[in-house]
């Protein structure tokens, strides 16, 4: 690749419990075929909104602002923002790239059941994807003062042969003055969104 070791990812031992993503057999083609065109078809690449879970283990910080009635996650990624309706529980009123999220708290955990996903995201860099079928259930609680537990729940009858689920730790920024900053994310995609419509040299 031009950009070298820049854009390299550096070894995982997964967060997937069990190891392997339960693919139905015509969805595992479509994940093969997705990671295989990466460069072209990767949400990412064009700085579409990351969808969930993705949003919550890309590589750049995420800031959570709560009251009584909700909870909003602001992404660096894309400007991506999420609301997560604490009271008032509605189904989606369109399908979104982030999804419709209502959340309850059981206890110290906080739980939220989101529905109404566009099946344009991916899960990640690989082609792991899902459909507009997609129903995630996250439960976030505290680890410590400075990290919380994240598990998320899958399920997609239309892609997966059965339910599964992620988790890993998520890790509070204590650094001073610690804030989400712009990532210009369009910038770096703009040639390739819109590079062939550039008026050709004569």
């Amino acid at each position: 690749m031009e950009l070298g070791a820049q854009f390299a990812i550096p070894a995982g031992l997964g967060i997937v419990e069990g190891g392997t993503i339960p693919y139905k057999p015509e969805a595992l083609k479509k994940k093969q075929e997705n990671f295989a065109n990466r460069m072209k078809l990767d949400p990412e690449v064009k700085c579409y909104l990351p969808g969930v879970p993705r949003a919550m283990y890309m590589p750049y910080p995420f800031q959570i602002i709560q009251n009584p009635k909700w909870i909003m996650m602001i992404h660096e990624y894309a400007g991506a923002v999420r609301t997560i309706y604490m009271d008032n529980h509605t189904e989606a009123p369109a399908d979104s790239w982030m999804g419709w999220s209502n959340g309850k708290w059981e206890g110290e955990t906080l739980v939220i059941d989101t529905t109404g996903y566009l099946d344009t995201t991916w899960f990640d860099r690989a082609g792991n994807h899902h459909s507009d079928a997609l129903h995630t259930v996250e439960r976030i609680s505290a680890r410590s003062a400075e990290t919380l537990n994240y598990e998320i729940t899958i399920e997609d009858p239309n892609v997966f042969t059965r339910t599964w689920k992620m988790s890993f730790p998520l890790y509070k920024h204590v650094e001073p003055n610690a804030q989400i900053t712009e990532y210009r994310c369009v910038e770096f995609s703009e040639e390739m969104l819109y590079g062939h419509l550039k008026k050709k040299g004569s």
